[in-house]
């Protein structure tokens, strides 16, 4: 309904062509836009692109920022492994912040874990690369305190 409550009649006849799931990413655009809705644009756009990109413009042009590619990843877990990946992941979200994502708590998870891995006879590329993803997530302030406090200890 909201394809057909948003879209110009124009972008409605091209729909078939385009497909739902496009069509669902142009009615945001027109719902946001109403008349000023570049319909020809974006129905070049849904045309020429296929629909993970497509749907990357639209957020880009939503939100002024750029979407990170992403992928859906599928685990089989028995019953007695979800108490404890829960928890992990129940844990990292109370440290991390509750705004992040589950996706983001288990990457950081994952990287805490390489990091410890890879401590005594690991390999140090992989350390390496967890320290840098831990790094990238703290706040200016930490950043510079960390980086001080690494200074002080290299002298």
């Amino acid at each position: 309904m909201s394809i057909h409550e948003n879209l110009p009649p124009r972008a409605r006849k091209e729909l078939k062509k385009i497909g739902w799931a496009k069509g669902v990413e142009l009615a945001k655009l027109a719902r946001r836009d109403r008349e000023k809705f570049q319909c020809a644009t974006w129905l070049h756009v849904a045309r020429t692109l296929p629909r993970e990109d497509s749907q990357r413009a639209v957020e880009r042009e939503l939100t002024g920022k750029i979407a990170e590619r992403w992928e859906l990843v599928y685990f089989k877990f028995y019953e007695n492994q979800l108490p404890v990946i829960e928890r992990a992941i129940e844990t990292a979200a109370r440290m991390l912040g509750s705004d992040q994502s589950r996706a983001y708590c288990l990457e950081m998870i994952c990287a805490d874990f390489l990091a410890g891995a890879n401590l005594d006879h690991g390999d140090p590329e992989t350390l390496l690369f967890s320290a840098k993803r831990f790094f990238h997530f703290l706040s200016p302030a930490q950043k510079q305190n960390f980086l001080a406090e690494i200074d002080g200890q290299a002298a």
